[in-house]
């Protein structure tokens, strides 16, 4: 079984201790990553400093060649990677799994190859000359998770890199081979310490937290939980290091009484259980019209009933395991609690190993834990509503705000309903839709700053303001 090495200063460095990496669809090991200690962190920000000042210095038309070379090589590599992503994630091969997710880490990494940011002349007169000129920050750190590992890192990695910072990314443990075969396909395109990955399993040392407190990393860009999130913001103050925090969401989705069940079902099956529902902008709670709300259930329980659940390796597998043990035992017991509040439509049971079945529930109270709670995997509560205003309240009652969506056959009432939501990115008749030119991030506790496209861009700079 092979030993993968972290990435530093563009070789793979063997590591002195490994930690093993398991298939949640069989328990079986898939290889051994590197368990990094503080003294292994150092080094690796060591050669991301040292590579910072001639990659900041490269031309911008230099530093865009790259990055779509960097792209080439993903491109070159999908299919390995979509195998090894599949094997420690889980998630099928095939539809909307891993295949899907490198042809997304290859989109976002070629359109922000493909962005810029000129200088910006806000003054040109008698008075003198102001331009607005972006700069890059130094080492930027990213921390990953595990449900979509190579895309996130993409979308951290390639928008630091075309800014001209350096990078350390450290995956999560339950996926790291993926993205540390990525990391270092993609230095074939790079100059030696540009791009840099260690991984960790937390027992030497806890490298995300050393991450956020180390005084020569300049930003963190976090995707993961709220409570992660939060101790990574109180860490980074010290040194004052830029932040973008995308963190967790409990989406709601509105359904306006105009709609044809049969004609959305699909969208909102697909909307809640991509990725087995371990999506931070999936749909986590579902409100719908009372004239409509059985009609709505019973569309979802069908459609549910032929989406087949397997093996991610199997042909057929259009949905997989839970990836973890931890997640798996938190469905499990929001699930059970919803059972004695709420009716069960479909699933409810423990499956094998990490599977569990799609999980519908109705006729919840807007306390139940499966409401409250961002459940991160195959459990939909649907809610009754009568009241549009009560309806978008209660959506609103939540302490995340990263998405939600509205469903109607009148795209201006559903747009009216979108701007009274209280999250970063709402969609119409779709869920989780989202794309490399449009910004996303969420409100609440649901995040800091946003990603993708120019804005997203912009921070990996710093400000500095040019008078004459």
């Amino acid at each position: 079984m092979q030993e993968y090495g972290m990435i530093i200063g563009g070789r793979s460095v063997a590591a002195s201790e490994h930690f093993a990496v398991t298939n949640p669809s069989t328990g079986t090991v898939v290889g051994y990553a590197p368990n990094a200690s503080e003294a292994d962190l150092d080094a690796t920000v060591k050669a991301a400093g040292g590579a910072f000042p001639a990659w900041a210095a490269t031309d911008d038309a230099e530093r865009q060649a790259a990055c779509e070379a960097v792209t080439a090589k993903l491109a070159d590599h999908a299919e390995e990677l979509a195998q090894l992503l599949t094997a420690e994630q889980g998630k099928p091969l095939n539809g909307l799994g891993s295949r899907f997710e490198m042809g997304g880490a290859q989109a976002w990494a070629g359109h922000t190859a493909g962005l810029s940011l000129p200088v910006k002349v806000l003054q040109d007169n008698e008075e003198g000359r102001v331009e607005l000129h972006r700069k890059p920050l130094g080492v930027v750190g990213s921390i990953t998770p595990w449900n979509w590992p190579v895309m996130i890192a993409i979308w951290h990695i390639v928008p630091a890199l075309r800014t001209g910072n350096t990078v350390v990314i450290k995956p999560s443990p339950y996926t790291p081979l993926s993205t540390l075969r990525a990391v270092e396909v993609m230095n074939e395109a790079l100059p030696a310490g540009v791009l840099n990955a260690v991984a960790s399993d937390d027992r030497l040392a806890n490298i995300g937290a050393a991450m956020a407190a180390h005084p020569d990393i300049r930003k963190i860009v976090f995707t993961g939980s709220c409570a992660t999130g939060e101790k990574i913001m109180a860490s980074a103050a010290a040194t004052m290091k830029r932040l973008t925090l995308e963190m967790g969401g409990n989406d709601a989705a509105i359904v306006l009484p105009d709609c044809d069940p049969q004609a959305i079902a699909e969208g909102l099956f697909w909307g809640a259980f991509i990725n087995n529902g371990q999506t931070c902008a999936s749909m986590k709670r579902l409100y719908v019209h009372d004239d409509i709300h059985d009609a709505v259930c019973e569309a979802l329980v069908e459609f549910a009933k032929d989406v087949p659940m397997g093996d991610g390796f199997d042909d057929d597998a259009a949905l997989g395991p839970v990836n973890n043990q931890a997640q798996f035992d938190k469905v499990s017991r929001l699930v059970a609690d919803a059972a004695t509040r709420g009716r069960v439509l479909v699933g409810g049971a423990p499956g094998e190993g990490l599977f569990y079945p799609v999980t519908i529930v109705a006729d919840l109270p807007a306390d139940a834990p499966l409401v409250v709670e961002e459940q991160f995997g195959p459990a939909l509560p649907v809610l009754r509503y009568s009241d549009l205003n009560e309806a978008i309240d209660a959506a609103n009652a939540s302490e995340n705000g990263l998405g939600g969506s509205v469903w109607s056959n009148d795209v201006a009432k559903a747009r009216a309903v979108a701007a009274r939501m209280e999250c970063g990115s709402v969609w119409i008749n779709k869920h989780g839709a989202i794309q490399p030119n449009a910004p996303f991030g969420g409100v609440k506790r649901s995040g800091l700053g946003v990603e993708f496209g120019e804005e997203g861009l912009a921070e990996y700079t710093d400000i500095q303001t040019v008078l004459s």
